[in-house]
């Protein structure tokens, strides 16, 4: 039997146009920039006044139909990844019904009325599940058929919080289907990884709703979070998620990721891929052959750490799940995190290791946090990288690595096609970050806290947005708290 290629034939990126400015921030803040830049990068984005998820989806949608050519009519299966859902009823279908209006009115072949619209939830591995369900469906219910993922959030935090400057709003689609112009996803080789960790980073909303106190209704996003714990579950989640992978591959994990091209990361912000990649390398080596230890061996005497103790608390790492009740704030594997930050800049482990995760890496650097649409972003960069530099990635794999916090994790490999350049360069991830307008300290503040425009003068043109949200509630007739949408032409 042929074996049946499906996957990612089409990325399209939509940020605000709202911009911090990082470095104009550790200004207000009385913050390191030298440090911010290193550890997190360069500017995130804010959703405006009359901007939602949905609103941002359906940009990147309908970008995505538009300059990829992509017949709606052929459209199978739309589903949408978020953790910043408004509505508790509805998801796809809202954004299906603002592209097809605008479809429409373009004299154009709307979104099939066949089609699935499922929404998915698990903080930002949620794009990723549903990515995974899009090959399913296509696999198994309709060959020739396609489907579109969509991926929007916006992350926010406390004012004054460590996670303040993670901050981020954008969405990014993805076009699946049979003889993928970008790159074949393979479902059945991929590893997972799920493990209830209560503390790790949550999203009450009726606790939110209820301290709310008159602010901004970007309020009710603010999670629930411990910064150390949720970095050790992140590492924990991808080292177990690798060994499903590697269980279901050639089982020497070590080898895998030696050969592996180029790795796209969830991206809470810059540093914690790269941290997580590198541990999970000396994880592989811990749990491979002689030539392996060999391997580890000499990194640990490189940074002058002992051999042997590396060596034990990667073959016994602890139990995550147990840190809530003993030590909140422990670190997964200290030695190993020590070792990282010794030997990161070593010549020999730059090339064979951190550069897999250089691809887009410079250009990812405005994006902010998107949740659940970061990998696919950093993909989307990594591919116009590689196109700018001339390097081709055809036949080669690469491995997409989420991770959503409360643990689950998912690392999938995929190959690159031939002729990946064409639809590269049809919607490059720079387009999205064109045109912005810097906001200033009051203006941040006022957008953040109570969700207004605060004197911004930037007219949004060729998107969606709200153009009112509904109040009534009487007998026979409601629609409180029900936006109404446009689109500005």
């Amino acid at each position: 039997m042929k074996h049946q290629k499906v996957g990612i034939s089409a990325i399209s990126t939509y940020v605000p146009p709202y911009r911090v400015d990082l470095e104009e921030w550790c200004e207000w803040t009385n913050q390191s920039w030298e440090k911010v830049e290193n550890i997190i990068g360069t500017g995130f984005r804010m959703m405006g006044p009359n901007q939602t998820v949905y609103t941002m989806a359906a940009n990147a949608v309908l970008d995505l139909i538009l300059s990829h050519e992509v017949d709606p009519s052929e459209i199978g299966f739309f589903a949408l990844g978020t953790e910043s859902s408004t509505d508790n009823s509805a998801g796809s279908i809202i954004i299906k019904g603002m592209v097809n209006k605008e479809l429409e009115r373009r004299s154009l072949q709307p979104i099939s009325n066949n089609c699935e619209v499922p929404e998915y939830k698990q903080a930002c591995l949620s794009g990723i599940y549903a990515l995974k369900n899009a090959v399913r469906f296509i696999k198994t219910d309709a060959p020739s058929l396609k489907g579109i993922v969509v991926c929007s959030d916006i992350a926010l935090y406390q004012i004054g919080a460590s996670g303040e400057p993670t901050q981020g709003a954008g969405a990014v689609a993805a076009l699946i289907e049979s003889n993928p112009r970008i790159a074949e996803v393979r479902t059945s080789e991929a590893g997972s990884a799920s493990d209830y960790r209560h503390l790790d980073f949550r999203k009450p909303i009726q606790y939110r709703a209820k301290q709310a106190n008159g602010h901004s209704d970007f309020d009710l996003e603010l999670p629930i979070f411990n910064g150390k714990y949720s970095s050790s579950c992140y590492v924990d989640g991808t080292l177990n998620a690798m060994d499903d992978m590697s269980s279901k591959n050639s089982g020497h994990l070590a080898n895998h990721l030696r050969n592996t091209k180029a790795v796209f990361m969830h991206r809470p912000f810059k540093k914690m891929p790269i941290t997580a990649f590198s541990i999970a390398y000396f994880y592989a080596l811990a749990h491979g052959d002689d030539a392996d230890h060999e391997e580890l061996t000499r990194y640990a005497n490189l940074a002058n750490i002992d051999q042997n103790g590396i060596l034990e608390e990667l073959l016994n790492k602890p139990n995550v799940s147990d840190f809530a009740e003993t030590d909140i704030n422990r670190q997964l594997l200290p030695l190993t995190t020590e070792l990282v930050k010794i030997i990161h800049n070593e010549p020999d482990f730059q090339s064979n290791v951190v550069s897999k995760l250089s691809y887009g890496s410079d250009l990812t650097t405005e994006m902010g946090n998107i949740y659940s649409g970061s990998v696919f972003g950093w993909l989307s960069a990594g591919l116009e990288d590689a196109l700018k530099h001339g390097i081709d990635l055809s036949n080669e794999e690469a491995l997409i690595i989420g991770y959503g916090s409360g643990d689950a994790a998912e690392v999938i490999p995929i190959f690159f096609v031939e002729g990946w350049e064409t639809s590269t360069r049809l919607t490059p991830f720079s387009n999205a970050f064109e045109s912005y307008i810097n906001l200033t300290h009051e203006q941040y503040l006022k957008l953040r806290s109570e969700k207004t425009a605060n004197g911004i003068n930037y007219d949004l043109k060729n998107e969606f947005v709200v153009r009112k949200i509904g109040s009534e509630e009487r007998v026979d007739f409601q629609d409180a708290g029900i936006e109404y949408y446009e689109f500005l032409s």
